[in-house]
Order: C-alpha cells, then structure tokens, then sequence
C-alpha cells in the first residue's frame, strides 16, 4: 500500500497498517513524521532500534515483539537505517505482532529495492516516500508555523527560502530562533536578517558575485579581506551551489524569454540588489561552467566533512580563483 507523504504529514492516522515503512532522503520530514506517531500513540512504548542492533541479535528483537506485559498493552518499534538486509525479519513476524506497530525508516531506495516493491505491494502494509520538499511545500511550513506573526513579508518568506536551500531540518532550526527571539510576534527586517546571520554572510557573498562576475582585482582583494570561519565552511559550498542552480534555471528560462524577465519570474524570487549580479552573470556562464564547478564543490565538501587536518580555507579561497577563472573563460 502506498501513501502520499503530504496526506500522512497532514494526518498521521491515515495510516491503519501495523508495519509501515518510510524512505527517502527528506530527514527533516522524517523526523515530522516520527514526532507525529509519538504524540498519536503517547498510550504506548516507544522502543527505538538500528537495523544492524536487530540484525545481530534477532532473538532479543522477536521476543520484544512477542512479550506480553500486563502493565504495557502496546509497544511502538522506530527501526532506523533499514534496508533489504531486515527483510526476512519483518517477513516473520508480520503477523505476530498483535496490536503492536513497527515503523521502518531508510534512506533512499530504489525501484528495484525488495523491501521497498514488498511493502508498496502488499495491502496489509505501507510505504511512504519521504522526498525533499521544494518551495511550495516549504513556504506551506513557514507560513504555519510563524502564523499571527507581523512583518511576515514574502521578501522575508524568500530570504528563509533561500537561507535554508530547500532542508526542512536547517529551515526547523531557524524558525525556532525566531520564535524565540520575536516572542512579541513583531517581526523586523534587520533584527531578521541579524539572526540569520545574513550580515555575517555578507562579505563572503561579495567574494562570490565579483568571483562570478570575473572580477579579477576585486576577487584578489575580498580574498585578502574576508575572514573564513572554519564552522561555516559547508554553508559557504552551498551559498556557491545556491546561485549556480539559480543560475542554471535562468538560463533555461532565457531560451523561451529575455533575460530581465525571467529574473522577475523564477522563484525564489531575486532581491531587488542582487539583479545586476545575476544579469552579469548570465553573460558570462553556460551549463558546461555550471556543471564543471558543481563537480568541484561536491568533491570540496566531501574532503572538509571527511578530512578536518587539511587546511580548508585554503581549500574554499582556491575554488574562488578557480570560479574567477572560469568565469573568464
């Protein structure tokens, strides 16, 4: 059986299977998703596993299932990081479970996966896709959770958009923070963009546009001036990504119109100060630049969250002049 994942977010007890299986690469929707179960079945035992601590000791696992307490009518199962591996398992105890529910979390499964067509396929149980969010769905967030709030305006909306880049669980933290920082529910353009850290970002964001734009000389001298903290390293790979992909979608956007108004189309939509960034910048990229520098900061990010001795400012201020370079091309 197959849910829609929008359908269970917006009511869990859709779901009437006792083994559920969700998968895909959306954590921050998972983990919605686990916190709904949990506030839905507070009468019951929460018991959370790891696939490989059941796979090692399956016999402690079956007679969890199958223990029948006096004082504990209903367990829950989380079983995290499942794959085909746990199959079998849940093959044999489907239908011994009693009144007891087990729900399956995995990251992304292919078509072909056993555990995925077994669950999609058979009616006593249920798969739900748990796939990134995109701006609707992440708009619909905002708007929930900041709801009775003033000053919400949709250039407020887009810069949350943007300074999350489409993760439900980043876009979580920074809505708290402004719960709790706004507790009056009056929200302010510059407190606003203090909190996010948008001021701080600032100089780099600089470095990036004249990086972009191929400016040489103003690249050379915002390397010199820009102070790279070492914690922020991945959010600056993906302030690059951000505008590369923005970047890619308006140049297809410029095969069926003109460049001024698919700028005034695409959404996200683009702040009023950063148009002349991406005019310039549509003159100087094509979709073989996009995807060669794209390849770089994959491999960049790989190596600062695998590697923490080598020095990654250096790392980070080489993939500029790299840009710089190829922005010339």
């Amino acid at each position: 059986m197959i849910y829609k994942s929008y359908l269970i977010e917006g009511n869990i007890d859709l779901l009437k299977e006792n083994i559920i299986l969700f998968y895909g690469e959306n954590l921050g929707l998972k983990d919605d998703l686990k916190n709904k179960i949990k506030n839905s079945k507070k009468e019951a035992s929460i018991l959370v596993y790891n696939q490989d601590d059941i796979l090692k000791n399956e016999d402690f696992f079956f007679n969890e299932i199958l223990n029948v307490s006096l004082f504990e009518e209903k367990k829950i199962f989380f079983i995290n990081e499942a794959t085909d591996k746990i199959l079998n398992i849940i093959e044999n105890i489907r239908d011994k479970i009693d009144n007891h529910e087990i729900f399956l979390f995995s990251e992304i499964l292919e078509k072909k996966s056993k555990i995925r067509n077994y669950f999609e396929k058979d009616k006593k149980l249920a798969a739900v896709a748990c796939y990134n969010d995109n701006e609707i769905t992440i708009k619909k967030i905002i708007q929930e959770r900041l709801k009775g709030f003033t000053g919400l305006s949709s250039q407020n909306i887009n810069t949350l958009i943007e300074n999350c880049d489409l993760d439900r669980s980043k876009l979580k933290n920074e809505l708290e923070k402004i719960i709790i920082f706004f507790s009056d529910k009056k929200i302010n353009d510059e407190n606003l963009d203090e909190l996010l850290n948008i001021k701080e970002n600032n100089n780099f964001n600089s470095l990036k546009d004249e990086a972009m734009n191929g400016n040489k000389i103003k690249t050379n001298k915002l390397l010199g001036d820009t102070i790279f903290e070492k914690e922020k390293n991945i959010l600056y790979i993906n302030l690059i990504n951000q505008r590369l992909m923005k970047l890619s979608a308006l140049i297809e956007m410029t095969k069926l119109t003109n460049i001024d108004k698919a700028i005034n189309e695409i959404k996200p939509s683009i702040f009023w100060k950063d148009k002349p960034f991406y005019i310039a910048q549509i003159k100087k990229w094509n979709s073989q630049k996009i995807k060669n520098i794209l390849n770089s900061t994959f491999n960049l990010e790989v190596t600062v969250k695998s590697n923490s001795s080598i020095n990654h400012d250096l790392l980070i201020k080489k993939l500029m002049v790299d840009i710089c370079n190829l922005a010339n091309v």
